[in-house]
C-alpha cells in the first residue's frame, strides 16, 4: 500500500500488467509539442502513463504566429506509434476556460487526472528600461497565469476525489521554473519574475494539497530548445553521444517526480541538466538586528546595516548566480 506525505495509506489507480512505474496513471503535459515538453511527454508515456499532449502550436518562441494543432498532434501520434496512450489538446493554457477544458479532457478520456506537468512558455526578452507593458504582460500571462490555471482545475479535481473517498488520492504536479529566477537574468525581468512566481505558487500549492495526497515540485531545467537557441548558440553539439543540453537529460527527473517513489518529495526546487540534479536549499536568515528602542530610527539602521554591507562585493545580491556554474562532476 502506498503512503502519502503524512503516512496515510493511499489507494493507487488500478493497474494492469506492469510496464513502468506510471502504469495506470494519466498525465497532462503543457507546451509538449516541442523541446522540453515533448521530451517530458515521451518519458511519461515510456514509464506507462496515458498522456494528454497540450500545445497551442504558435511557431514563434515569443508567442507569435498562428496557432496550430500540428505539434501536439505529432507528439501524441508518436506516443501512440510506440504503443502508448495519448491524445492532443491544442488550447491556450493561459486562458482560464481553455485550461479547464484541458483538465476535463484528461478526466473524461482517462477517468481521472493523476499527473500535471506545467511547461508551456514564451520569451519576450528586453532590459527593464526598454520593456513594454505588452511584453511584460504576455510572459506573465503564459508562464505564471498558465501554471495557475491548470493547477486550479487539477487541484479542485483532486480535492473533490479525496472528499468523495474520505482519504488522500494520488496527485503529482511538476512546475517549470528557471535559473533565470535563481541567478537574476538582467535581460529577462518578465521571465525571471514569472519563474520566481511559479516557485511561490508551487510551495503554496504543496502545502495546500498535501493532505489530499498531492505533491507539487518545481524544476529549473537547462536545455537546448527553440526557447534557448540563441542562449546556447555558442555551445557545440557533440558529434557522438547525447548533447549535454538535450531535453532528454531533464525528462527522467520529471518522470521520477510524477511517480509513487517521490511521495515524500514535496514543495522542492531542483536544478537539472546534463546528467546532473541539484536540490536547491530554501533561503536562510543571514543576519538579524534588533532595535534598542520600540522601533528603528534612521540613524540606528545606518549604524547596523551600513557596516554589514560595507565589504560586500558590489555584484553580490540575493540572486544565486553560482547555480550557473553547476555541472556534472
Amino acid at each position: 500500500m502506498h503512503r502519502d506525505l503524512t503516512g496515510v495509506p493511499v489507494s493507487l489507480p488500478q493497474q494492469g500488467p506492469q510496464r513502468g512505474p506510471l502504469e495506470g496513471l494519466s498525465a497532462v503535459v503543457t507546451g509538449a509539442g516541442r523541446g522540453l515538453g515533448r521530451a517530458e511527454a515521451l518519458e511519461l508515456a515510456r514509464l506507462g502513463a496515458a498522456v494528454v499532449v497540450n500545445d497551442f502550436g504558435q511557431p514563434g518562441r515569443d508567442g507569435s504566429g498562428e496557432a496550430s494543432a500540428g505539434p501536439a498532434e505529432e507528439v501524441a501520434a508518436e506516443i501512440r506509434a510506440a504503443g502508448g496512450k495519448a491524445l492532443a489538446h491544442t488550447g491556450d493554457v493561459a486562458d482560464f476556460q481553455q485550461a479547464r477544458g484541458l483538465v476535463e479532457l484528461a478526466i473524461g478520456e482517462f477517468g481521472q487526472l493523476d499527473i500535471l506537468v506545467n511547461n508551456a512558455g514564451i520569451l519576450r526578452d528586453r532590459m527593464v528600461f526598454s520593456m513594454t507593458e505588452g511584453e511584460w504582460d504576455a510572459v506573465i500571462r503564459v508562464h505564471l497565469k498558465g501554471h495557475f490555471n491548470t493547477t486550479h482545475f487539477a487541484a479542485a479535481h483532486w480535492r473533490e476525489r479525496s472528499k468523495a473517498v474520505g482519504a488522500p488520492v494520488y496527485g503529482r504536479i511538476v512546475n517549470t521554473s528557471s535559473e533565470a529566477f535563481l541567478a537574476g537574468s538582467a535581460g529577462q525581468p518578465n521571465y525571471a519574475a514569472a519563474k520566481g512566481g511559479i516557485v511561490g505558487l508551487t510551495t503554496s500549492t504543496a502545502l495546500a494539497l498535501a493532505k489530499y495526497g498531492v505533491t507539487a515540485n518545481a524544476i529549473c531545467p537547462r536545455a537546448r530548445t527553440r526557447m534557448t537557441e540563441d542562449v546556447f548558440a555558442g555551445f557545440e553539439q557533440p558529434a557522438d553521444g547525447l548533447d549535454p543540453l538535450a531535453p532528454e537529460h531533464v525528462a527522467p527527473l520529471v518522470g521520477y517526480l510524477a511517480s509513487p517513489a517521490a511521495a515524500r518529495v514535496n514543495g522542492q526546487l531542483l536544478v537539472v541538466h546534463g546528467g546532473m540534479v541539484a536540490v536547491v536549499d530554501r533561503p536562510r536568515v543571514q543576519a538579524k538586528f534588533d532595535s534598542k528602542q520600540d522601533t528603528f530610527t534612521y540613524d540606528e539602521l545606518d549604524a547596523v546595516l551600513t557596516p554589514h554591507y560595507a565589504d560586500r562585493p558590489p555584484g553580490e545580491t540575493f540572486a544565486a548566480a553560482e547555480v550557473l556554474g553547476l555541472k556534472r562532476a
